[in-house]
């Protein structure tokens, strides 16, 4: 308990009463009694009967109030010393004190004036008025300080009454103000502590982590203030102690007088409670400070936790959108990469649960009082994990059954095609021989024996393994190919049987037979009958050597002939064909190359804005990503699975739908005329850049075999495969119902190219003053030889001197003709690159145009200003003239047209 704060507050101390205890009209010397009871001293003071009774009430309420509580109770022994007086003196100060003496008192002890009247006065005062000082206790009169020491001892004496005790006036108010200085400071901060301690009991805990921070950082700032204050408390109270203490230090005989021990007692009591009070503190302290940080160790988990969760419930839902498990193998292991990416993605934020619920139980452990909160956040970050990692597994397993049984669908479905081409390609006429048929039996045992090899020996118990992961779908086609296996293995059943029946079947020999006797028209030939279905030799005589040779190849025909059109029937009946591989490959190298082109984009564009990889960029390269990639990012969003790639899927089962697809997307195709436009510059940047650093480590990175530059041709590669491929679809679709339509798309993507090619000429013409992109559409672009003719003057000498034509360029657009020269420059040791230098123009609104010339049919004539101008121009071929004479037919057509 602190009895400091519970005590009254005193209504005097030293330091308010300061001048009036200077003057030394009363003392407290710290003697006492034989009984203990404290002596207090009114020694002589010439202005005593000056005091006022408010400083004199205050002086001696002071003294009496300073011994202790037992020492008062026993009652104060009061000393007057008026020997220097007179009675009048020794009177008042009785009087004084009888009227305002507050304490207990038990003697009261005079030294009578020494002078002899003034004795002798005050002997016949004191009996005349003893009565009237209303004085309850002795009053003694003593003629000598001798006769004091008889009833007090010298050492509770001072020197001024003859004894020994040492008293300073100064030293006792000083250690007066110190000591109730110190037990004010003492109380000062015991409320302080009190105040503080309160506050931090009814401080409300934050619920986020910066304002938990802040009131942690306040709360131990002000702590450390209030023990620093503490600390200089503890000090002055030691100083204090040490100052009382000093005499009996400084000389082993002195002694420490009553008051002076309690003195002692007193401080030593103050300090005792003061380290009481800061015991009591720091414990609070500590149970406070451990509450705050484990409020912060919370409020940091519960962040985190937020945090994490957040991204493992993104990573679910990630791992949630991963449903399909694939309708092909391609597509099956592009699933099967995306969970790998996915599973790689989320090992940090699953480490960083698992971390943190390891440090949520370590809190737990620690005795947190936040348990109830912390441990279903535990539990809750270990089942997502969980949950994750056993959902993760299952999609491998169910990806993995799904990759294995497309794997096995697609070799059934190709095993299934080699064996329709198989018998389709086993000519009839081959199988008319013996050897023939029994070549093609091997053929087909062979063949047979494939199906072991491919697990194909019980297909339907291998497929029913994987009924429970099976789309409806996916079971559609499962079953479907199973059909078609059994289809073909009938179907080979059926060719198997026919060739063992060619081939045990053998040319009967024709035997020399003597000719029966004709029969004489006299004689009748006796009727004689057999039976039914018996022939006799003359049957078999009656046909030829050459016919029986016929019918028997004719049989054999017609068992070949059976199993090829039922093969060629079932092949139609799945779909089967050319033009299968042919959408196939299209599809395959489609995929192909979407993947190359995100590869391209993420592994090496991307890159380009990485941070870290900066500083390996070389300084020509700088801002130049447009320029090395073209739109390479535009035809990637073309081609992905949601635009193009998905549309020709989609004509799996129907190959004529292909078509179509490329004319829908005409426009959209013409996205490759801007990328070959901007390759010569790509390349020109390449050429300068590209042994960099950084195309090393994005090579590295993405483990290609070949550098950038070989994929940034894909493109150009790619457009060109588009007409090759539609090329072959158009071979074997001729006179089909989509043929049109196939002719369409494939003039489609030729206009394409050509579009592609034209532009990539017009780019290199040089020395045109204008600007190519005000002329027109550019319809033709070609090498010719050409001749001009002028009919002014000696420009038509000149000209028509020259013999040998002029090599020219020309570029059609549908206002102008523009003539070039073509120039072939080597450039850094690589190929050459052309460039086509300017040299005339014609307006196409002011040409004329003849279509033959006499003496060459590759040549026609443009001329200009009614003939003022005659260019001669000769093709390569009669073709190319013809197609050259027909776009600038149409062009002037249509200007005669717009004119009317």
């Amino acid at each position: 308990t602190d009895e400091i704060m519970q005590q009254e507050i005193r209504p005097l101390v030293a330091v308010d009463i300061i001048e009036q205890l200077h003057r030394q009209f009363a003392i407290l010397s710290g003697g006492r009694g034989k009984d203990g009871a404290p002596i207090i001293t009114f020694p002589e003071y010439a202005g005593f009967s000056d005091i006022p009774d408010e400083d004199f009430l205050n002086v001696v309420t002071y003294l009496t109030s300073i011994p202790s509580l037992e020492a008062a109770s026993i009652g104060f022994i009061i000393i007057i010393d008026r020997r220097r007086d007179k009675w009048s003196a020794v009177k008042a100060s009785l009087t004084r004190i009888a009227g305002a003496f507050p304490g207990n008192l038990q003697l009261v002890f005079v030294l009578r004036p020494s002078r002899f009247i003034q004795r002798t006065i005050a002997d016949i005062g004191i009996k005349l008025y003893r009565d009237d000082f209303k004085m309850k206790v002795p009053i003694i009169m003593l003629n000598s300080v001798s006769d004091l020491h008889g009833y007090i001892d010298k050492s509770q004496l001072t020197r001024e009454l003859g004894g020994t005790l040492e008293y300073g006036h100064s030293q006792w108010i000083h250690h007066r103000t110190a000591i109730e200085n110190f037990a004010m400071t003492v109380k000062t901060t015991a409320q302080m502590l009190q105040t503080f301690g309160t506050d931090l009991a009814e401080t409300e805990l934050p619920n986020d982590v910066q304002c938990t921070e802040e009131l942690l950082s306040a709360h131990a700032d002000h702590h450390s203030k209030l023990k620093d204050e503490l600390k200089l408390a503890v000090k002055q109270g030691a100083t204090l102690l040490t100052c009382i203490r000093e005499p009996v230090t400084r000389s082993a005989n002195s002694k420490l007088s009553p008051d002076e021990l309690e003195n002692v007692a007193t401080v030593e009591r103050l300090l005792a409670q003061l380290d009481e009070t800061e015991k009591a503190f720091d414990q609070f302290w500590t149970k406070h400070h451990l509450k705050l940080e484990q409020c912060l160790q919370l409020r940091h988990f519960e962040h985190d936790f937020r945090e994490v969760k957040l991204a493992l419930d993104n990573l679910m839902e990630a791992q949630a959108s991963f449903s399909d498990i694939g309708d092909s193998v391609t597509r099956v292991e592009h699933f099967l990469k995306e969970q790998k990416q996915l599973e790689e993605k989320g090992q940090e934020p699953l480490e960083k649960a698992q971390s943190l619920a390891l440090h949520g139980e370590q809190l737990i452990q620690n005795n947190h009082y936040a348990v109830d909160s912390i441990r279903p956040k535990c539990v809750e970050l270990r089942r997502i994990c969980d949950d994750f990692t056993n959902e993760t597994k299952k999609k491998y397993d169910i990806l993995g059954k799904s990759l294995e049984l497309h794997k096995q669908l697609d070799k059934a479905s190709q095993w299934c095609e080699a064996g329709i081409y198989l018998l389709a390609s086993q000519a009839v006429d081959k199988c008319q021989s013996q050897e023939g048929a029994e070549t093609a039996l091997v053929e087909i045992e062979k063949f047979l024996m494939t199906a072991k090899e491919h697990q194909l020996s019980n297909p339907k118990e291998f497929y029913n393994q994987f009924d429970t992961i099976l789309t409806p779908e996916i079971k559609a086609n499962a079953q479907r190919i199973l059909q078609k296996l059994e289809d073909v293995q009938e179907m080979f059943d059926k060719r198997q049987v026919s060739l063992k029946k060619l081939a045990a079947k053998q040319t009967r020999p024709v035997q020399p037979v003597a000719p029966h006797p004709e029969s004489s028209p006299k004689r009748g030939s006796p009727k004689t009958t057999r039976p039914a279905g018996v022939g006799t030799s003359e049957d078999h005589l009656s046909q030829s050597p050459a016919q029986s040779s016929a019918n028997v190849k004719v049989d054999r025909v017609a068992h070949c002939t059976a199993t090829s059109a039922e093969a060629k029937k079932v092949a139609e009946k799945w779909g089967y064909g050319v033009s299968s591989h042919i959408i196939n490959e299209l599809i395959e190298t489609e995929r192909v190359y979407v993947e190359e082109l995100q590869s391209i984009i993420e592994g090496y564009a991307s890159e380009m804005d990485n941070p870290s990889l900066v500083h390996l960029i070389p300084s020509a390269l700088q801002n130049k990503k447009e320029v090395l990639f073209g739109n390479l990012p535009e035809i990637y969003d073309f081609h992905n699975r949601q635009i193009f790639l998905k549309e020709i899927e989609n004509c799996i089962e129907n190959p004529d739908l292909l078509a179509r697809c490329f004319l829908k997307r005409k426009e959209d195709l013409q996205i490759y005329e801007k990328y070959c436009q901007n390759k010569p510059r790509s390349e020109a940047l390449w050429r300068q850049c590209g042994d960099s650093i950084f195309f090393q480590e994005c090579q590295r990175k993405l483990d290609h075999k070949l550098s950038l530059d070989a994929y940034l041709l894909k493109p150009v590669q790619r457009i060109t495969k588009y007409q090759l491929l539609l090329k072959e679809m158009l071979k074997c679709s001729k006179n089909s119902e989509g043929t049109a339509e196939l002719e369409e798309a494939l003039a489609t993507v030729l206009d394409i190219i050509k579009s592609v090619n034209d532009s990539m000429h017009q780019i290199a013409i040089t020395g045109y003053e204008g600007d190519v992109s005000e002329l027109g559409k550019l319809l033709m672009q070609g090498s010719f030889n050409v001749w001009t003719d002028h009919k002014k003057g000696h420009n038509k000498v000149k000209d028509l001197a020259r013999f040998k034509p002029m090599q020219r360029h020309l570029f059609l657009y549908t206002k102008m003709l523009l003539f070039c020269k073509k120039r072939e420059e080597n450039t850094d040791g690589h190929e050459k690159t052309a460039s086509y230098s300017f040299k005339n123009s014609l307006k196409m609104s002011t040409v004329g145009i003849t279509e033959n010339v006499k003496g060459d049919n590759k040549k026609f004539e443009i001329w200009y200003n009614g003939r003022e101008e005659v260019y001669i121009i000769q093709a390569s071929s009669v073709e190319l003239k013809n197609t050259w004479i027909s776009e600038i037919r149409k062009v002037l057509t249509g200007q005669l047209e717009a004119c009317r």
